[in-house]
């Protein structure tokens, strides 16, 4: 990597001409590491690592298998979203139709037509990926993969699928794209896939 030149007045420096402002890959030595819990959805995980001078410290953080959203956008440029109940925050949080990829080897594209079908009785003609994120990297590997979904038809009845627990009292509900980037923008939405993913869809929109 070039050096990178100083900022004029304030703290830091600059990204190079043509440099590629992009996350890289590093991975720093792990001295020692154990599971302190572990669930078919994720394990908890202690580690001691190694900094380039030489110090070491612990970090707890989760492990999990990550999952996928979905941005369904109807011909006349509406969204699909979910108003379900998370226990954590207390909330009925407005989202997107969302999974965790819990079957192994299973494609991310492929787990997100799942989650469509299960949770929202779609099917999409057109799949185009929108964004790769970690959901909080301070204390999780957690990655999500989201895409937009077009060319929408519903699931026959007879094949829609049972939903239970939290699903079974989620809502269904469609808002113009640029209604829902306002909310967004506003604070209405807490949700960091919805707002990610909305926000992500408009730009492409454009």
């Amino acid at each position: 990597m070039t050096e990178r030149a100083p900022h004029p007045s304030l703290p830091g420096r600059l990204f190079g001409d043509g440099e590629p402002i992009a996350d890289r890959a590093e991975a720093w030595p792990v001295l020692a590491s154990r599971d302190e819990y572990q669930h078919p959805f994720l394990s908890l995980s202690l580690d001691t690592v190694a900094a380039p001078d030489g110090e070491s410290f612990e970090r707890v953080y989760v492990r999990h298998k990550g999952a996928v959203g979905v941005v369904a956008l109807d011909d006349e440029g509406r969204v699909l979203l979910l108003e379900q109940y998370r226990h954590p925050p207390r909330s009925r949080l407005v989202e997107l139709p969302a999974g965790v990829l819990d079957r192994d080897g299973e494609d991310p594209v492929d787990a997100a037509a799942r989650e469509l079908a299960e949770e929202a009785d779609l099917v999409a003609a057109e799949w185009t990926p929108l964004l790769r994120l970690y959901s909080s990297p301070g204390f999780s590997d957690e990655h999500w993969y989201v895409y937009l979904a077009t060319g929408l038809s519903a699931v026959p009845a007879a094949d829609r699928h049972t939903r239970v627990h939290e699903e079974a009292h989620m809502t269904r509900v469609w808002a113009p794209l640029d209604d829902v980037v306002h909310a967004a923008l506003a604070g209405e939405i807490a949700d960091a896939m919805a707002v990610a993913g909305v926000l992500a869809a408009r730009t492409g929109s454009r």
